[in-house]
């Protein structure tokens, strides 16, 4: 007996079907009806599925900023700087296993002003949940409100720069890229109390070759031994 093949969920059918025709026509020229009809399902089954066009360029950030949100309220105090890594790593492998999807969406991003804003308001939005966690971690001094802000836009900053490496092909290796890029960025914030900097040492678990991780580990401490 034959198996019959198993059909795609309706909301990956949707994204399928609206960046192709986003890809072929330019994402001001295809319609709403258009991306239902490519992907087999009526006008309101698609507004079942996403609230707008724009929605369909950004199918999971909702998803993500819980995720974001669940990984960091998971931590102690001890282990905030490893939560606030781990948390971001979490967006960039969302991406990266999106693979051409997530390039696609780059190239209509800077193409297209209002998804370019909508990306920019998504950048905020992380932004605002690490620097709350970040400020309860710091605890009530002075400084802590700036210090927070900082330490939340350099983290998004340094994935977004690793992010935009992988897409445009100039990376081979974007986590152990990013790995890098968190522990230098989170060592410039960490001190001692007498106000000295101090490097950090932050712990990872990762499946790749530490031939590949050290590195660019290395290159943080200029260039001296683990």
């Amino acid at each position: 007996m034959t198996e019959r093949p198993v059909e795609r969920p309706v909301k990956q059918r949707l994204i399928e079907a609206a960046f192709a025709l986003f890809e072929q026509h330019g994402y001001d020229r295809t319609t709403v009806d258009d991306i239902a009809e490519r992907a087999g399902v009526s006008r309101a089954t698609f507004f079942r599925t996403f609230r707008s066009k724009e929605d369909v360029i950004f199918p999971d950030h909702d998803d993500m900023l819980h995720m974001v949100e669940a990984r960091l309220l998971g931590s102690t105090h001890q282990t905030a700087l490893v939560a606030v890594t781990e948390a971001v790593r979490l967006v960039l492998l969302h991406y990266l296993g999106e693979g051409d999807l997530a390039r696609a969406r780059y190239r209509l991003t800077h193409k297209v002003p209002v998804l370019r804003d909508r990306e920019l308001v998504s950048t905020h939005q992380y932004e605002r949940i690490l620097q709350k966690f970040l400020r309860e971690w710091l605890g009530p001094s002075p400084d802590s409100a700036l210090t927070a802000e900082l330490m939340a836009g350099a983290a998004v900053t340094a994935h977004n720069y690793v992010l935009r490496r992988w897409v445009r092909g100039q990376t081979r290796h974007p986590e152990a890229e990013y790995d890098a890029a968190l522990a230098r960025t989170l060592n410039v914030f960490v001190q001692h109390e007498d106000g000295a900097r101090t490097d950090s040492v932050v712990v990872l678990r990762t499946g790749r070759d530490l031939d590949t991780v050290l590195p660019q580990l290395r290159a943080l401490r200029g260039g001296s031994a683990l």
